[in-house]
C-alpha cells in the first residue's frame, strides 16, 4: 500500500484527504518514483474546483498535482537510462504527483 492525496468531488482544499491506495507497479517505459517534493499551481487548483471542467474533465476519485521531485524506486521494462536510486524531477499527466509513490 501507499498514500496519496485524493478527492471525490469538486471544491476547495476542504475536499482533499490523504488515503491508502494500491502500490503502483511500473509498466513498460515507466518508472516508480518515491516523491520527496510535489507542487501545486493555480491551474491545478482550478481543476480541483471544477472551474475548467469543460477543458479538463475529472473522474473521481481524483488525485492532485503534476510536478514532482524524488528518487526512482523501481523501473519497468524498457525504461532505459534510469536506475533505482536516481534522483529525478518530473511531471505526471495523471494528476497524481501529491502521493508517496508515483508512476511517470
Amino acid at each position: 500500500m501507499s498514500t496519496a492525496v485524493r478527492y471525490d468531488g469538486f471544491g476547495g482544499i476542504d475536499v482533499l484527504r490523504v488515503e491508502e491506495v494500491e502500490r503502483p507497479v511500473p509498466a513498460a517505459g515507466q518508472v516508480l518514483v518515491r516523491v520527496k517534493a510535489a507542487g501545486i499551481n493555480p491551474s491545478e487548483a482550478a481543476i480541483r474546483r471544477g472551474a475548467v471542467a469543460d477543458i479538463f474533465p475529472s473522474t473521481f476519485p481524483s488525485g492532485q498535482g503534476s510536478d514532482l521531485a524524488g528518487v526512482i524506486k523501481e523501473i519497468g521494462p524498457r525504461a532505459g537510462g534510469f536506475r533505482p536510486g536516481d534522483e529525478v524531477i518530473g511531471f505526471s499527466n495523471e494528476r497524481a504527483s501529491q502521493a508517496e509513490l508515483v508512476l511517470v
